[in-house]
């Protein structure tokens, strides 16, 4: 399975270009690495991104993986789940407090939620045992 965060790809594809004068990045991944700083644009822009077709970033995710980790909007939800076989939801909610907006998938969507409220340990884990177990034969 390969995949490509969506953060990954949208600053491959338009953020760093859309941002390095701004913020006088030197390459991609400063950029990448700096979108913490700025979540909520970075959201506000694959929003943008994906304003004419809600399914854009997920389509050209795709053509390059077969997973799509790390959507984060409702609207390009609805639009985009047809376009895979599972959903999986990582549910860090009882760790991670969310500072703005920046996410609003409801849990109820998914087919599988996965806990990541405990160590970096403990979900890897849950995540191994996971693949196992969809990649047994």
């Amino acid at each position: 399975t390969t995949y490509t965060s969506s953060s990954e790809a949208a600053n491959d594809i338009f953020i760093f270009d859309q941002l390095k004068g701004k913020y006088g990045y030197k390459n991609k991944k400063e950029c990448f690495e700096d979108r913490v700083n700025h979540r909520s644009e970075w959201y506000k822009m694959i929003c943008d991104y994906n304003q004419e077709d809600k399914t854009k970033l997920a389509k050209n995710i795709l053509k390059k993986t077969n997973c799509y980790v790390g959507m984060r909007d409702y609207d390009e939800f609805k639009k985009s789940k047809h376009l895979f076989d599972i959903i999986i939801y990582v549910d860090a909610d009882e760790r991670v407090t969310l500072k703005d907006n920046t996410f609003n998938i409801p849990k109820s969507e998914s087919d599988i939620i996965i806990e990541n409220n405990t160590t970096l340990k403990d979900f890897e884990t849950k995540v191994i045992k996971f693949g196992k177990l969809i990649y047994s034969k």
